[in-house]
Parts: structure tokens; sequence; C-alpha cells
């Protein structure tokens, strides 16, 4: 779209606005779809084991695989942003992503699955460290949440779709279609580039005035201050990813649902995430980040409680889907935090370190998960969600003792 120029050479408010809207729809629709493989993954396992011949415990080495490229790659996402710009990065994303989905559909056996998981942890972290930094920046709580929402869209709408294809026949049209997708995505990136290239350095008197709350820590507190956030998103998305992953092997190994069965179930999980996620970010009178953190958290330990007690498969099902509600907001609102305990020019840095620890959480834990489940059996993922829940609420408390939050935040 061209933008609108005054004489004086700015750009109008009507085609900001509507550029602006324009690259929020997209952020949205890429975060959409984003979500799609991790929902669709924990589904698509039992299905795909079966066609591989692989014990269940082999999920766990696939996202152990697709961390790697994850991690290594938002390791350097915040110098990737100042040289290519944000577009660029997820237009590379994007076909990275459908290369790496390319080799899911059409892989004969599992080692091509794990040979490609690789590119899909390498687009997943470009597309999340990016967009979460990007968003986290201009300081809009409610597209953050928005966009976290977005995810939980693409997640909920994963175990319906790869459902729908093993019940046609095969999951594998699935991932076919998610490879369209991603090229579609890519695509209108790559539109987008001219208007988010790389960022100027910010200058005058406007950056010079910007709060810098970590300026008078010593290097042991930034240090510490940033090790023990990453610990909290490590955690955090452990839980989430372990719980969402595992839950479907769960639901028909050890409460004997069927498959339509437990595609619902599944998508009631994802469901109450996205739900909740959405509803925070139209609620007339924002929720200050830090209560969304610590509710969450305490409500998160009861659902996986409940998960751990098995009262029915009726309350057990409704357990993870609470799980699932009470962790819709925490993401998000840990990312909001980050400037807010380190000041922007850290967190344009942090932020991406953070995504990287999250997905080495969510593969990590999810893969210790898959290892005790096959030391023990499925019954084990009861208590060991109920643990990472115990611990994730004693990692915040520690990370807000060490870099506190105003009242007013």
């Amino acid at each position: 779209m061209r933008q609108g120029k005054r004489t004086d050479g700015r750009v109008t408010a009507a085609g900001e606005t509507s550029q602006s809207r324009g690259a929020d729809v997209l952020s949205l629709g890429s975060f959409v779809v984003l979500g799609l493989p991790d929902g669709m993954l924990g589904t698509a396992w039992p299905s795909m084991r079966a066609t591989f011949g692989a014990p269940v415990g082999d999920l766990g080495l696939i996202l152990l695989v697709a961390t790697v490229g994850s991690v290594l790659v938002t390791a350097f996402v915040g110098t990737l942003i100042r040289r290519l710009g944000v577009a660029a990065l997820l237009a590379v994303a994007g076909v990275t992503a459908a290369a790496g989905f390319a080799g899911f559909a059409l892989a004969p056996g599992l080692w091509l699955v794990l040979a490609t998981a690789a590119l899909t942890g390498a687009a997943a972290g470009m597309m999340d460290g990016g967009l979460n930094t990007a968003v986290a920046l201009t300081g809009r709580p409610r597209l953050l949440n928005l966009l976290h929402g977005a995810y939980g869209i693409g997640t909920a709408i994963g175990p319906l779709v790869i459902t729908a294809a093993i019940l046609a026949g095969s999951w594998r049209p699935a991932y076919v279609a998610l490879v369209a997708l991603d090229l579609v995505v890519a695509g209108f990136w790559l539109r987008q580039r001219r208007r988010y290239g790389p960022p100027a350095a910010p200058d005058g008197p406007a950056a010079a005035a910007a709060p810098d709350p970590a300026a008078g820590w010593s290097r042991r507190r930034y240090r510490a201050v940033v090790a023990a956030g990453m610990g909290v998103f490590f955690v955090y998305t452990g839980l989430e990813v372990g719980a969402g992953q595992w839950e479907a092997s769960f639901c028909r190994g050890h409460l004997n649902l069927s498959a339509g069965a437990t595609g619902l179930a599944t998508f009631g999980y994802w469901g109450a995430l996205t739900a909740v996620r959405i509803g925070l970010a139209l609620a007339p009178r924002p929720v200050p980040p830090q209560a969304v953190v610590r509710w969450g958290s305490a409500v998160a330990v009861l659902a996986a409680a409940v998960i751990w007690w098995q009262p029915g498969t009726v309350g057990t099902v409704l357990g993870f889907a609470v799980l699932g509600g009470a962790l819709a907001g925490v993401f998000p609102a840990l990312i909001s935090l980050t400037p807010v305990r380190l000041g922007e020019h850290s967190a344009g840095h942090v932020i991406a370190w953070q995504v990287g620890a999250a997905a080495a959480g969510g593969a990590g834990l999810s893969a210790l998960i898959g290892l005790l489940i096959g030391a023990t059996s499925l019954a084990a993922l009861g208590p060991a969600v109920t643990v990472l829940a115990v611990i994730l609420i004693a990692a915040e408390l520690i990370l807000t003792r060490l870099a506190p939050i105003a009242r007013d935040d």
C-alpha cells in the first residue's frame, strides 16, 4: 500500500494508521501459523509413531532437535533485526518453516523428521523472537496479548486440523497445508520489508531520557536478573508445552479415549489458553502483568494437581483445560515486564534470549517428561506438571526479589 504524504514529507495519519493496522493483522496471522504446528505435533504423534514404528518417547527427540535450531537463532535475533529489519527476518522464517515441514510431510522414516525439525525450530525462533521483541518495545500490552492469543488460536486449531487429516486417512496432508501457509506468510512479510527495514539507532534527548532501571546495578546483579528471567521462561514454557504435547498421548494411552475425543480434549487445553489471552487483551481495564503472572501460576498448581489426582475422565480433561486457561496470560505478561525490569535498551537483546530459553524449556522439559513416561508410564504426566508449576512460582518469586516491579506496573 502506498503511503500518503504531507507537503512537509511526513506520513499522514491516515496512511500510517492503515499500514500499521495491516502490519498488526499480518503479525497476528503469523502467530496463528506459528501456533499451528505446536498444536498439531502432540495430537499427530500417536499416528506418526505408528507410521514410523517409533516408541512413544521419541516425541521428545523431535522437540529436542527443534530446540537446537530455535535456541541458536534466538541468540542472534536482536542482531538480525538491526541488520535485516523485522520484515525480512520474518520472511526468512516463513521460508525456513516451509522447508522444514515439507520434510515432515514427505518423510519416509523418522530420521527425516528429526533432520528437518532443526529447520522448524530455527524458523519458530526467528518468528517468535522477532515479533515478541518488536511488539514489546512498542509498549502495546494489548497487542502483545492479542499476539499470543493468535498463537493460541493456532494451537487450538492444530489438533482439529490434524485429527481431521487422520480421520480422512493420513496425518501427512495437514503438514502439506502448513507448508503452503508458511510460504504465504513469507510472501506477505517480503512485501513489508521496505516499511520494516533495519531500525535507526535511537538518539537525541528522548533516547537519553528513556528510563533504564538496570543502569545503577552491578554487573553481577544484572547477570543474575537476566539468568533468573531466562529461568522463569524456561520453566513456564516447559510446563505449557509439556502439558499440551503429552495430553494427547495421555488421553489415548492412559484415559483410553478415542482419536476424536482426544482431539477435542486437546482442543480444550489450547482453546482455554487462547480464550483467556484474548479476554485479557479486550478487557476494559488492563490487568497488571504482575498480577497475571502470580494468579495464573497459583491456579496452574491447582489444575496440575487435579491432573495428578485424576478424579475421573471428565474431571481430568477439565483439569487440562483449566491449566491452559491459568497459563494463558503468563508468557505475554512476562514479556511485557522485561522492559520495565531492565529498560528498553537491554530488553531489545534480552527478550530474544528469553524466547530462546522458552524454546529450550519447551523442548527440553517436554523431552524429560517423555523420558520419565518411557521409564514409568503415562500416569507420570500429572506429577511432572505439578512439580513444574510449583517450580514456576518459586522461580518467579526469585526474579521479583532480584528486580522488583513498581505497584503501578
